[in-house]
């Protein structure tokens, strides 16, 4: 399965399971960003990947962490 920015629950996921060690309540934009881009079915354009989708992303990880 392809991932894309607006896979944002499955993103989440496949994050706190590849970096159980991290709290996604502490991680900053730009980490998050270069996590999702090196996600190994990540397809979608880079640029696409705003301040609104990351912070999504990160609200979905906190969630999973809990």
């Amino acid at each position: 399965m392809s991932l894309k920015w607006s896979d944002v629950l499955e993103i989440a996921i496949q994050l706190a399971e590849g970096k159980p060690e991290v709290d996604p309540r502490f991680v900053n934009f730009v980490d998050l960003h270069r996590w999702v881009l090196a996600l190994p079915n990540f397809i979608d354009d880079p640029q696409r990947g705003g301040e609104k989708v990351l912070e999504a992303i990160q609200a979905a990880w906190i969630e999973e962490a809990e």
